[in-house]
């Protein structure tokens, strides 16, 4: 039914020192997933590893995908580019050495997630230029570099698709657009870490009502991919008594950091309507661009659970969302 290729995180196949990037781009291929995100500290940890520059990594590591006929469908993420109050001459010369690194690696996206920096100027005016200049350093690349801009959960001053979406639309450029995420979606609307339920009281109206606008009026050329993940429920719920408990960062950022298993892994906890977020840009949408899996699951950083079974996950995980959506939309009162 899907026409979807799927692809998935280089973090989210291990996250211990012994996970190296070549083994987890072989246990994608391995596994019959066709894309891989490759993350930045993925690919500087194995250029540390062999004593050479990350340009020199990345040309290795883009040989090798083309060899696993792995296709790299991102380098990520960008953190904190627009309106941040360093000097712009500074952010964007740090763009361009990030972009040339996409470029050499064959990566058809660099991908931005909102700002989270408290501090950030919120000012639209602001933040458009900025993003503009970004777009046209990547559009001098060819093929050009397409620009995925990411709405977080816990972004400063755009937390939600619709704000992204405004933002792209204020930018105006071909190589600009969204990159969805369903953990995004849920943690913004629906979820709630301090509740013994996990979820926000109108939390399932809400994202109802936002996934009913996004099939009317989001524009299915300038969603890049989509990626999805689960939460876990949180029990006992986030406090400062928490073992996870950070003051420096949002507890949604808190929670993505610990626990995101793959979608429909509910017996590691997983609890978020992951199949209603992938119904309603799937089917109902009707996207057929790239999937991710982008998970953050603590289990990765034992040295036992790496690549290939993380690996294995996704592909089971992927199998029981695709099973899921071919059966009839469930009219429920949880969403």
């Amino acid at each position: 039914m899907l026409q979807n290729q799927l692809a998935i995180a280089s973090v989210s196949l291990g996250q211990h020192a012994t996970h190296t990037l070549p083994d987890k781009i072989s246990a994608a291929a391995d596994n019959a997933l066709q894309g891989i995100e490759i993350t930045y500290t993925d690919l500087q940890k194995y250029a540390t590893s062999l004593g050479i520059s990350i340009i020199e990594a990345a040309s290795l590591i883009g040989r090798q995908c083309l060899t696993d006929n792995l296709a790299i469908i991102a380098f990520a993420p960008f953190e904190n580019f627009e309106g941040q109050r360093t000097p712009l001459e500074d952010r964007i010369a740090k763009a361009q050495e990030w972009l040339s690194i996409a470029n050499v690696l064959g990566a058809e996206h660099f991908q931005i997630p909102s700002n989270y920096d408290r501090n950030a100027n919120g000012d639209r005016s602001v933040i458009t230029s900025e993003l503009r200049q970004l777009s046209d350093l990547a559009n001098q690349y060819s093929p050009p570099i397409k620009i995925a801009y990411e709405n977080l959960g816990w972004g400063t001053h755009c937390s939600l698709w619709q704000e992204a979406m405004d933002i792209v639309k204020a930018v105006g450029r071909d190589n600009f657009g969204l990159c969805l995420d369903s953990f995004h979606l849920c943690v913004a609307l629906w979820a709630d870490p301090f509740a013994q339920s996990g979820v926000r009281p109108n939390g399932a109206r809400a994202l109802r009502q936002s996934l009913r606008e996004l099939v009317q009026r989001l524009p299915l050329e300038k969603l890049f991919y989509l990626q999805l993940s689960d939460g876990e429920h949180l029990d006992p719920p986030y406090s400062e008594t928490h073992p996870w408990f950070d003051p420096a960062l949002q507890p949604a950022h808190v929670w993505s950091n610990e626990a995101r298993p793959f979608p429909l892994e509910k017996d590691l906890g997983g609890y978020m309507p992951v199949e209603e977020v992938a119904r309603a840009v799937l089917v109902e949408l009707g996207f057929a661009g790239w999937v991710s899996l982008e998970t953050f699951d603590r289990r990765m950083r034992l040295e036992h659970n790496g690549p290939q079974q993380n690996a294995r996950r996704a592909a089971r995980s992927w199998q029981a969302l695709e099973d899921a959506l071919k059966r009839p939309k469930a009219v429920t009162g949880k969403l």
